[in-house]
């Protein structure tokens, strides 16, 4: 299982969110790029980035802070928000993000991420983002009607890399991953599903770990509070 160290970025910096509400955001680090080269020194193989301010906007935002972190590290990066046209996700993976994470295009513009999937095989996430077991977009300010679980079987057969599922409710809370939410939309999908939202503790990577369906997970602000220590997750993970 593979552990994501998250960057969140807004304003230039490096914070996290409590349950997606950008008014309810921390500081952890006024320079991204050294975040980054503190998670990759930790020994962490992958890094988890967004744009919180281009997933509202609908456009990429921090785009400077994203190319410092990448000129930082030599682990590959995933990136989501604000990427929602075919030229954006080709200008960033050119600019070396390794995958690009594609969120609210993929519940309103399902035939984008499948050409994109086409273009650039092995290259291309989705991210599934819910609130109540709901797809909710464009930086979780809207929710509709359509369950995570239908979304992730409308790209049974695209080639999708992964799914990033986030519990929108834990996100940022430290109230515990949800481990059987994850589990049950892998249980949906072939796809490997990463986990994201809550993770409080080791307990939860441990969880995680023992289900045996669950790809990865993305860790952020127990890390960043010194409630996961990272050598201890890696190797539970391991």
């Amino acid at each position: 299982m593979i552990l994501y160290p998250a960057i969140d970025l807004k304003d230039g910096q490096c914070v996290r969110l409590l349950r997606g509400e950008m008014s309810a955001a921390t500081v952890f680090n006024a320079d991204p790029a050294d975040q980054a080269r503190q998670w990759q020194r930790a020994g962490f193989a992958w890094i988890h980035l967004v744009d919180l301010n281009g997933a509202i906007e609908g456009k990429p935002v921090n785009g400077a802070a994203v190319e410092s972190i990448l000129r930082a590290i030599e682990v590959p990066a995933q990136l989501g928000g604000g990427i929602r046209d075919l030229a954006r996700i080709e200008d960033w993976l050119a600019k070396g993000i390794s995958r690009v994470i594609l969120g609210t295009v993929a519940l309103t513009k399902p035939a984008l991420v499948k050409e994109a999937c086409k273009r650039f095989p092995g290259r291309i996430a989705v991210g599934i983002d819910a609130r109540g077991g709901k797809v909710a977009t464009e930086g979780w300010v809207k929710t509709s009607e359509t369950t995570a679980e239908d979304l992730a079987r409308a790209f049974a057969d695209a080639g999708v890399a992964a799914i990033i599922y986030t519990d929108i409710d834990r996100d940022g809370a430290l109230m515990g991953v949800n481990v059987a939410a994850t589990a049950a939309l892998a249980r949906a999908t072939a796809i490997p599903v990463i986990a994201s939202g809550g993770v409080a503790g080791l307990a939860d990577v441990e969880a995680l770990r023992a289900d045996g369906r669950i790809a990865g997970v993305v860790i952020g602000r127990a890390l960043y509070d010194g409630r996961i220590d990272a050598k201890a997750a890696l190797k539970v993970a391991a």
